[in-house]
């Protein structure tokens, strides 16, 4: 016997109209991190002259990840994966003055093969130089895309994006290299002062995962059957589902966990700060 259809009504009948059937592959999550190790790395690191953040580690965390997990670390085309020939990381960051800002990035090639004082020196350097002006590619680049009309920036995007990023072609005339977002992306909100929040995993990346830091706040937390208050750090991933299936996802979060647990038993001391950062 067949069941007669109902008719839908009211906001199930209006929501059929505003929306077709989902089509987006991105898959949400969050952790909630104890940051005491990574403060006090942070702490010693500076007290031996050297600038890291949570940035920083957050980045080297997820290369590491990456690199344990090279199932992840591929460029899509059609149903085929191509491994990658590193782990790059880009680093979205805010440029320009007060009131004035602009979202900007770096790519940093190698980061699982770096340790995490080379990374803060380059993007420090490089993010500074994009504050200046003084990167012609990027500018380039922007100063060719914000002179098209909408519906043609459009289809330079797309195009774009299947040649630099699907492809890995280089691209000097539009000031884009190949796989100009690297491996994944990672970006700060706490240093916003944001407490958390999703960042959009767009088309245009060709990435698996976009890792959004934020701000480190004190929080109780179970510490040995006892409650404790403990600084934590909120961090939100934007996953892409045709890059992994949870198994993979589980074995890169446990890569990345260990790391941020104790960064200081995977970074090598530089050269006469080893009483510094060993707390010795």
């Amino acid at each position: 016997m067949k069941t007669k259809p109902l008719r839908l009504q009211g906001w199930r009948r209006l929501a059929s109209a505003l929306w077709t059937a989902p089509n987006d592959p991105q898959i949400y999550g969050s952790l909630a991190l104890d940051a005491g190790p990574l403060l006090s790395f942070i702490e010693r690191a500076g007290s031996a002259g050297r600038h890291v953040t949570p940035t920083h580690l957050v980045g080297r965390a997820v290369a590491r990840a990456l690199a344990a997990v090279p199932e992840l670390n591929v460029r899509l085309v059609g149903d085929k994966a191509f491994p990658r020939d590193g782990v790059d990381i880009f680093f979205i960051a805010a440029i320009g003055q007060a009131g004035n800002q602009d979202l900007s990035g770096v790519k940093l090639t190698h980061v699982d093969q770096r340790d995490v004082f080379s990374v803060a020196r380059e993007l420090g350097e490089r993010s500074a130089g994009l504050r200046r002006g003084v990167d012609p590619e990027l500018a380039r680049a922007k100063h060719a895309l914000e002179r098209l009309p909408l519906p043609l920036l459009r289809l330079v995007l797309r195009l774009g994006a299947w040649a630099a990023g699907e492809r890995a072609w280089n691209l000097p005339m539009l000031g884009l290299e190949a796989s100009p977002f690297g491996s994944a992306m990672v970006s700060s909100v706490g240093m916003l002062g944001l407490p958390s929040g999703f960042a959009p995993l767009a088309w245009l990346y060709r990435v698996p995962m976009l890792v959004l830091a934020g701000e480190i706040e004190d929080q109780p937390r179970a510490v040995q059957g006892r409650v404790e208050v403990r600084p934590v750090l909120p961090l939100t991933f934007s996953i892409d589902h045709r890059y992994v299936d949870a198994a993979q996802l589980g074995q890169a979060l446990a890569v990345l966990r260990e790391y941020l647990a104790d960064p200081a038993a995977f970074e090598p001391l530089p050269e006469g700060d080893g009483a510094m950062l060993s707390g010795a």
